[in-house]
């Protein structure tokens, strides 16, 4: 623990006002030794403060840097964490409820991929869960991604938890970089395999064939391209469908979450919409994969990517960033409906 260091104080109601900024100050903190205050957490949202998935990430981060925290209670709209060196090794967090398991993973990823040696984490929780991206799209589009940054990242799934009784388990292994490498991702290339699949844990099959008969019906180039996957290992019923594009230069996963009183079709077509928006853009990254892509590039200090438009989470996010980084984080138009964002050392 560094002390003498001044506090940065971080307003938790800037911007979309969301979780975010909590996940990656705690991240952002660890990998610099800047302790941090932050009011008004997720004062945006219809239940302001820590939630019990905030506050696993907010345990997970004290306990892999040795971190001195204050106000980290269920509830609280105030804390105040003083980081410790991070010490790799092997970990399990457990969220306690449905929340999301991945967004655990993002709050300690970034210093297990900066520190000294290999770790493994095991996380508890949601796998599946409507308020984050599922574990999919982990393993199969953003974790492949940091190859290029020269760590090594990979996950096994050992059971699903969808909302909202959560229960999954999933592992991941972190072989860190010497030193985080920056990329440029700005071309999709071509697409060379369209993918789409339903999946239905104690829910009728017929759940999923009318979701993917949705997506192969409105968007070209999935007509018998679906497949309804019965899952078996589930703490509780759940449905997800999951549509994956694998490209020339990246893959990109867009994904949807059946809710009570919600029909099969609209489930489906809130995952068209999304697809077509980044069909029409022409861009290699996704909105979700934006927001993953700061971190570890703004940690490298070099790197650009297209995408859509961002979203106000992303520049709320990107804010975030340099707050704690010496980077220079900028968004040009791209064309059309998207943004070219570059990232490059200060000064």
């Amino acid at each position: 623990m560094r002390e003498g260091l001044t506090v940065l104080t971080i307003d938790g109601s800037e911007g979309e006002g969301g979780g975010q900024i909590l996940r990656s100050a705690l991240a952002l903190s660890l990998v610099t030794g800047t302790p941090f205050r932050i009011e008004n957490i997720r004062a945006g949202r219809e239940k302001p403060g820590l939630l019990r998935q905030h506050l696993a990430c907010v345990r997970a981060a004290e306990q892999i840097g040795g971190a001195r925290v204050a106000g980290a209670e269920l509830g609280s709209r105030e804390l105040e964490f003083h980081p410790g060196a991070v010490r790799p090794g092997d970990y399990r967090f457990a969220v306690g409820s449905a929340g999301s398991a991945c967004l655990v993973v993002q709050t300690v990823l970034p210093p297990l991929l900066t520190a000294s040696a290999a770790s493994t984490i095991v996380v508890e929780g949601g796998t599946h869960n409507p308020a984050a991206p599922p574990w999919d799209f982990l393993a199969r589009v953003f974790f492949p991604l940091l190859a290029r940054c020269g760590a090594r990242v990979e996950t096994t799934l050992e059971r699903h938890g969808f909302f909202p009784a959560g229960g999954g388990r999933f592992t991941v292994s972190i072989e860190p970089a010497s030193k985080l490498a920056g990329f440029t991702l700005l071309e999709r290339g071509a697409i060379l395999k369209r993918s789409a699949r339903a999946l239905v844990a104690e829910v009728p099959r017929a759940v999923g064939e009318r979701e993917l008969r949705v997506v192969s019906e409105k968007v070209t180039g999935f007509e018998d391209r679906g497949e309804v996957v019965e899952v078996r290992n589930s703490a509780g019923p759940g449905n997800a469908l999951l549509v994956e594009l694998a490209c020339e230069h990246t893959n990109e996963l867009f994904a949807g979450f059946g809710e009570r009183g919600v029909r099969a079709e609209e489930v489906a077509d809130r995952v068209v919409r999304e697809l077509r928006a980044y069909l029409a853009a022409g861009v290699p990254v996704g909105s979700h994969l934006a927001d993953q892509l700061l971190l570890p590039l703004a940690l490298a200090g070099d790197g650009a990517f297209h995408t859509l438009r961002l979203s106000e989470h992303a520049r709320t996010n990107l804010g975030i960033v340099e707050r704690f980084l010496p980077v220079r984080i900028a968004a040009r138009p791209g064309g059309g409906s998207s943004e070219i964002v570059e990232i490059s050392r200060a000064g």
